[in-house]
Parts: C-alpha cells; sequence; structure tokens
C-alpha cells in the first residue's frame, strides 16, 4: 500500500507535508517527505504496476500514529480484570477503532487470585484482526495507600510486596511493565529498589511527602500515575510528589485530559513543569466508555456515570469515560496544548516509557503500519491497523 500526498508526523515531533508511506504488509516500508509532485505521482505509477499495490491519496489529510494507551481499565461494558478472552476482544476492538492501536489496560486493587487470573489471561490472550495490540500490563493495585485508595476497592490494599509482584508477573509471561506503589507504605522503597531491573515502578495513590517521593525516585520510581489525582497537590510549603517528579533529573508523568479530572490551567501548568518530553496522555477509561449514561462497575463497586463523569456512591471520580483519542482531542482543542504536543504524549512518549517504541509510537520504517487519517480538527477519519484498513471515512 502507498499513502499519497501525506502530511505525516514525523519521528522528531513536526508535521511535513508532501510526503508518502509505504507499507508492505503489517509493517512501514518508507516514509519519504517532500517530495514534488512529480516524485509522487512516479511512486504511484510504479505502485499500480505491482499487482495487488493499493494506492490512498490522503490529501488534506493527517497521517498519525496508532495511540497507545498505558493506563485504562476498559471499554464497552467489559473490565480487564474480568479475565477473559471475551472481554479483553471487545476492549481491544472498541479501543482500535477509537484510534488507539497498541493498549496496556491496568488492574485493580482486588484480591491476589483475581488480578493472577487477569495476568494470565493477557499472557494467553491472541490479538485478533479487527483489535488493538495487548503489549503490557499496568499492576496498578493492591501496593496503594489506604488512605488515597480514590476508586480502588480498600479490602484489598495490600502492602509492598516483591513477592506477590513477581507471582503476577511470572502468570503474565512478564507482560507487566508499570507497578504502582505508594512509596510511603512499609517496605515501599526496598520494593521499588528490589524491582527497579524488573518493572518500572509508579508513584501512584500516595501520601507520600516530596521527601519520601524523592527518595522512591532515587531508588527507581520514575513515574507518577495520573498526576494531580490520588496524591497530595502542589502547596508551596509542602510541594509534594509533584514537586518531586519535576525536579529529578528523570520522571515522567501521566495526566488525564478528559476536561473532568483536571482543570486545563492546571494541565497547562504541569506541561511548564515537566516538558512535553516527560508527559503522558492516558485516559484511565473504565467499562462505560463507548456506552450511554448509566450504573457500571469498577474494582467490584458501583459506579454511576453521566455526561463522562464517573463517579463511586461517595461522589468520588472513578475513572474516566473518555477514550485516549478525545482525551487527546480535548487537551489541544479545548486546553490550547500544541497539536505536535499532544500526539507525542499520546504515541511516542508512552510506547517509550514502556519499552515498545520498537514497534509503536511513531511512523517510521520497521514499525507497525498502524496509523490515523484525521483532519485538521482531529476527526478521525481511518484507522489502518497492522497494513489492513479498519474502516476508512475519505
Amino acid at each position: 500500500m502507498l499513502l499519497t500526498n501525506a502530511t505525516v508526523y514525523t519521528k522528531d515531533f513536526r508535521f511535513a507535508p508532501h510526503s508518502q508511506i509505504t507499507i508492505f504488509g503489517e509493517r512501514i516500508a518508507k516514509v519519504e517527505q517532500g517530495l514534488s509532485p512529480s516524485a509522487q505521482t512516479s511512486s504511484v505509477g510504479a505502485a499500480d504496476a505491482a499487482m495487488g499495490d493499493e494506492v490512498v491519496d490522503v490529501r488534506d489529510l493527517l497521517v498519525l500514529p496508532g495511540l497507545v494507551d498505558i493506563h485504562f481499565h476498559g471499554s464497552m461494558g467489559h473490565d480487564f480484570m474480568e479475565g477473559t478472552e471475551e472481554a479483553v476482544d471487545v476492549i481491544a476492538k472498541y479501543q482500535a477503532r477509537s484510534g488507539i492501536t497498541a493498549i496496556c489496560p491496568a488492574t485493580m486493587t482486588m484480591g491476589e487470585e483475581d488480578i493472577i487470573k487477569a495476568c494470565a489471561n493477557a499472557r494467553d490472550y491472541k490479538v485478533k484482526a479487527d483489535g488493538a495490540d495487548l503489549v503490557g500490563i499496568n499492576m496498578e493495585g493492591p501496593f496503594v495507600s489506604p488512605n488515597k485508595v480514590g476508586a480502588q476497592n480498600p479490602e484489598f490494599v495490600h502492602a509492598p510486596d516483591v513477592e506477590f509482584f513477581r507471582r503476577a508477573q511470572k502468570a503474565s509471561g512478564n507482560k507487566i511493565k508499570l507497578l504502582a506503589i505508594a512509596p510511603e507504605e512499609p517496605n515501599a522503597l526496598e520494593t521499588i529498589s528490589t524491582l527497579k531491573d524488573e518493572v518500572l515502578s509508579s508513584i501512584a495513590h500516595t501520601c507520600a511527602s516530596y521527601d519520601i517521593a524523592k527518595q522512591a525516585i532515587d531508588n527507581g520510581a520514575t513515574h507518577l500515575t495520573h498526576l494531580y489525582n490520588a496524591m497530595p497537590g502542589l502547596a508551596h510549603r509542602d510541594p509534594g510528589p509533584i514537586a518531586a517528579g519535576a525536579d529529578a533529573a528523570w520522571c515522567e508523568a501521566e495526566i488525564i485530559c478528559d476536561g473532568i479530572h483536571i482543570h486545563p490551567a492546571a494541565v497547562r501548568a504541569a506541561f511548564r513543569l515537566f516538558g512535553e518530553e516527560r508527559m503522558i496522555l492516558i485516559s484511565d477509561s473504565m467499562m462505560a466508555v463507548g456506552l450511554e449514561n448509566g450504573t457500571y462497575e469498577l474494582g467490584g463497586q458501583p459506579v454511576y456515570v453521566k455526561d463522562r463523569r464517573a463517579t463511586l456512591a461517595s461522589g468520588t471520580i472513578a475513572g474516566s469515560a473518555t477514550n485516549l483519542f478525545d482525551c487527546m482531542k480535548i487537551a489541544h482543542l479545548q486546553m490550547g496544548l500544541p497539536l505536535e504536543t499532544v500526539v507525542r504524549c499520546a504515541s511516542y512518549n508512552p510506547a517509550r516509557s514502556i519499552k515498545v517504541l520498537h514497534d509503536y509510537g511513531s511512523i517510521e520504517a520497521q514499525k507497525m503500519a498502524s496509523l490515523l487519517v484525521v483532519d485538521r480538527d482531529l476527526n478521525l477519519k481511518g484507522v489502518l491497523l497492522r497494513g489492513q484498513w479498519l474502516f476508512r471515512e475519505f
């Protein structure tokens, strides 16, 4: 397949007009930028001459890498913690059609048996033709603070435990890429240090002070789970984990840009504190995404969804009902972040974080040909999934 007359989002985080992309099988074969009309015409002629080649003109549209969500829980009435092939099939199909072509779903604070079941299911899961690639697991819980559970189930909170993690990692076939830890909890700093070469630990659901968070970062927890949420705020005398992360030589931060979790001004402030190279857009979406208002479930607790706001009975926000593509769109169109920035933070940065950048996150030769075609207002016009059109509306 040949995509011609493309404005392509490049590996150096800019848009290059007059470009074309050659795709062979599931992978990108070649990306050419700044071609003259005659050069593109010549390539099209050569492609037409080869039996079976498809030439697609994407004039006046943008081509983006497929998005990578490294923190979400479910879609379309199903949750990753169900631990079934059917649940992941439904989730992966919805995500792919929404422009998220690589997924790293999250566990919840539940019993070890349930966590092991979800991990083993991910290990054995076979990607379907119309579904996103399952590229990892985010183990969010049970090593969280009982005082900052958020929508996690307090009944199953567990002190950080190296052997618990290793049992889950073995069950997953080494698919766990992120491990959430409240660093102030007993044995947390030791757990982070012990596992630093086995998994990326993330400061999460925490009451940690600046000093404790700094120790955690120094021990290897160089990631912050859903910045601002389920952690102390940035106060001028007690700056907490947000300032510790911003001060670090390297600490990246997830952020939910659904327009509900965080005020736009606070989102923009976070990008100024960390810089676009360290920010990662996530959705933290739960099973209600893609469905109507109603009552759903997260971690064994009922969740009430109205107008994209998902809450427990207490009023606590319980994940989101907005997918990553729409979070990216909100971040650009409503929060004022540059388009080049939000695309980077929803594709390249998350792929780099969980070490799958060799296959995902940018449009380069040899990477998976999972691409999005959008208009200038970020309306999704087509999804190319592993070299095949999942849908196309242009």
